[in-house]
């Protein structure tokens, strides 16, 4: 299962400035509000460190890149219309949003740290608005819309039918839920988390169904919050006066100062690696006076005081911490390293932390290759592997078939 990351919030909070700086795409961005209406799709990068240095080969990647021993491995990236207060009954672009969201497994949340936006994402000014208040209405606009497809139909009329099957139940629940890509493990779990799981389904009542909703959510769909625009004098008060309040994780972030670095660096007027803690100017000739003071404000406001402008914080948190995915690499010749093309190490794949091999081969190669499976060679230690081998961090793994 290929991972979704799905950027959401507000009208105008910078959600699609944030996807044109992780992956140098052209999502139309201004300050008016539902400039966002169908959804922009990007692939984006989460930097680690590379096996070629473990190694001691220069590798050419073609699913990936690699920049002095960082490899830059893709992810997938869904930025969706703002979401305003009663989305979930349709108000707004609400109907279109919730759909949209549907298929992303992690929420990156992008709120406006100036608190310059109103709840409907228009311009009031700097401070006029409490950025914890845009945290409380997106979080209970996701709970509602899970509840409503929860009793999409009469909820009662349901639930008779599972008064003493538990199992037949949570069955139904995993149809009904089905397009919202929760299982099974997710639902029992928030069901204990709610502790509803010995409470029979036709006496649930409203706050039951909401208290499930919650929990689901933070499970299946959980949120990680970016404070955006953290560069801003305001930004920064209003994100330690946030940090008390909100004990959930927030990362500080400039999704355009790092937009800015990435264009400086493509056409190479700068040297800048997405992720490091600095950047060098190489053609100052072809900066203005002007262009040369916000790279210093970037320098000293963002990389002096949070070590970057945050985008890449944010991606290795999701992906390593929160989502337990580790890198590995599969090759053709365990002695070079390489594909049948004679590529050294080309391919990197983000899979689960405790997937087995055999799995791996199927989910991320091919489905074919696993069912004529033999078995798997190490590439470091040239062991022989089998289907159940456990995959860790960095494995680069040769995989040996019966198919000609």
């Amino acid at each position: 299962m290929t991972l979704m990351i799905g950027i959401v919030g507000k009208p105008s909070s910078g959600k699609s400035t944030f996807l044109n700086a992780a992956c140098l795409t052209d999502a139309e961005v201004s300050e008016l509000p539902f400039t966002t209406i169908d959804p922009n799709k990007g692939v984006g990068y989460v930097r680690t460190k590379c096996v070629c240095k473990e190694l001691n080969v220069n590798d050419n990647p073609k699913n990936s890149y690699c920049i002095k021993g960082n490899r830059f491995i893709p992810i997938n990236l869904l930025d969706v219309a703002g979401l305003v207060p009663d989305a979930h009954k349709g108000k707004g672009l609400g109907n279109q949003f919730l759909n949209d969201l549907s298929r992303a497994d992690v929420l990156l949340h992008i709120v406006d740290i100036t608190g310059s936006l109103n709840e409907m994402g228009q311009m009031i000014g700097e401070g006029q608005h409490d950025p914890y208040q845009d945290i409380i209405f997106l979080e209970r606009e996701i709970d509602l819309w899970f509840s409503e497809i929860l009793m999409r139909e009469d909820w009662k009329k349901f639930t008779s039918t599972y008064k003493k099957d538990e199992k037949a139940f949570i069955n139904a629940l995993n149809e009904r839920l089905s397009g919202l890509k929760i299982n099974l493990t997710q639902i029992k779990l928030a069901l204990k988390k709610s502790n509803l799981e010995k409470k029979s389904p036709n006496t649930w009542n409203q706050e039951d169904l909401l208290l499930f909703s919650t929990h689901l959510r933070k499970i299946s769909k959980p949120i990680v919050i970016i404070a955006n625009k953290i560069d801003k004098k305001i930004g920064l008060e209003n994100f330690k006066r946030l940090k008390e309040t909100y004990k959930g994780k927030i990362f500080p972030c400039s999704a355009l100062a790092e937009y800015i670095l990435r264009k400086y660096n493509e056409n190479n007027i700068i040297d800048y690696i997405p992720g490091s803690a600095d950047f060098e100017i190489i053609k100052p000739d072809k900066l203005n006076s002007h262009e040369m003071e916000t790279l210093k404000k970037i320098k000293k406001i963002l990389f002096k005081s949070f070590g970057g402008t945050g985008i890449q914080k944010v991606f290795k948190y999701i992906i390593f911490e929160l989502m337990d995915q580790i890198s590995v690499y599969p090759v053709s010749d365990v002695n070079k390293l390489t594909d049948n093309k004679g590529n050294v190490l080309p391919d990197v794949f983000l899979v689960e932390r405790g997937t087995l091999l055999k799995d791996f081969v199927r989910n991320k190669i091919h489905s074919e290759l696993a069912d004529n499976f033999l078995y798997g060679i190490d590439a470091k230690t040239k062991k022989r592997l089998g289907e159940n081998y456990i995959l860790k961090n960095n494995d680069v793994i040769k995989i040996v078939t019966t198919a000609k």
